[in-house]
């Protein structure tokens, strides 16, 4: 293989999810694309790399000082759904049923990896709530041992402000799942919280 090829495939490579088989593919992609067209997608990468900004309020990506989400007046500025990281935003954003803020956590504890509370943005999250006007916070983490430990952790932190309601995205069993095969986790948290059939 062209040590060029190497080169590129070994790059690729790098990133998360892609394999040597894809980073292949997409080095191959690549060399039948237009030189324009390559340069153009590298300047882009140049310029997001450079340039990005992560938000003042929420700790999300923007080109600017505050993220269009923090900065449009017309969202639920009482609600605050608290995230680990940039793409759950934009999960969430993509279901089009949320309007309130966000607050992206940069990730969750864990002593493993040594990430420790003062790792995240909870110290920022705790500075929004203290300066009023936020009546609910959504904490959106993932069931991993790590985001358990996180999600505890933010809720030991966020009962000592009084009026303010904590609430957890709603866990359980997916819809076509088989109650033998989920773990025990999920079945507990399903238990947690069911709901009354009408």
């Amino acid at each position: 293989m062209s040590k060029l090829l190497q080169d590129v495939v070994g790059e690729l490579s790098l990133l998360p999810g892609v394999g040597k088989r894809t980073a292949l593919r997409l080095a191959m992609h690549i060399l039948r694309m237009e030189p324009e067209a390559v340069a153009e997608m590298t300047r882009s990468i140049d310029r997001f790399r450079g340039q990005i900004k992560y938000c003042a309020r929420c700790n999300n990506l923007s080109d600017e000082e505050v993220c269009p989400i923090c900065a449009d007046q017309e969202r639920d500025r009482a609600t605050v759904c608290v995230v680990e990281q940039v793409a759950d935003v934009l999960s969430i954003e993509n279901t089009h049923q949320y309007k309130g803020l966000y607050h992206v956590l940069g990730g969750v504890i864990s002593p493993m990896q040594g990430i420790a509370p003062s790792d995240l943005k909870i110290d920022l999250l705790c500075d929004r709530i203290a300066q009023g006007g936020i009546k609910e916070v959504i904490l959106a983490i993932s069931t991993s041992v790590e985001g358990e430990t996180t999600l505890f952790y933010l809720m030991s932190r966020l009962r000592h402000y009084s009026g303010l309601k904590i609430t957890s995205i709603a866990r359980g069993i997916g819809f076509g799942d088989e109650l033998e095969y989920v773990d025990e986790l999920t079945i507990t948290h399903a238990l947690l919280n069911r709901r009354e059939i009408e």
